[in-house]
């Protein structure tokens, strides 16, 4: 009678364990808390008006070198705004565990 009791259990522990194995194998993307300054500065201003500027420019007309250039000077700009910013990005794993943490520790 003892073994069948410890047969049962053991199968129920189990088949409780495979789903939750099988969700962890799933990766949601992680979203990022980005501290963003109040003021950008005036270099940040200039990139972002001459993006503007590009973007409202008819395209239809121009030839095929001149679209790359744009699209080169395009990359480049975002390339100088990511380097300018200055974010703070947390996960939401690194929030978990500084949640776990703070209550913890208080």
């Amino acid at each position: 009678m003892k073994k069948i009791i410890f047969g049962l259990l053991a199968t129920g522990l189990l088949v409780s364990f495979v789903p939750a194995e099988s969700k962890a194998a799933i990766i949601d993307p992680p979203v990022s808390a980005v501290a963003v300054k109040p003021e950008a500065s005036a270099e940040v201003k200039a990139l972002l008006l001459r993006l503007d500027e590009i973007n409202a420019l008819d395209k239809k007309d121009m030839k095929s070198p001149e679209k790359k250039e744009l699209r080169t000077e395009v990359r480049s700009i975002k390339q100088q705004l990511s380097d300018l910013g200055d974010g703070l990005y947390l996960s939401v794993g690194a929030i978990v565990i500084i949640l776990l943490l703070l209550i913890i520790l208080l």
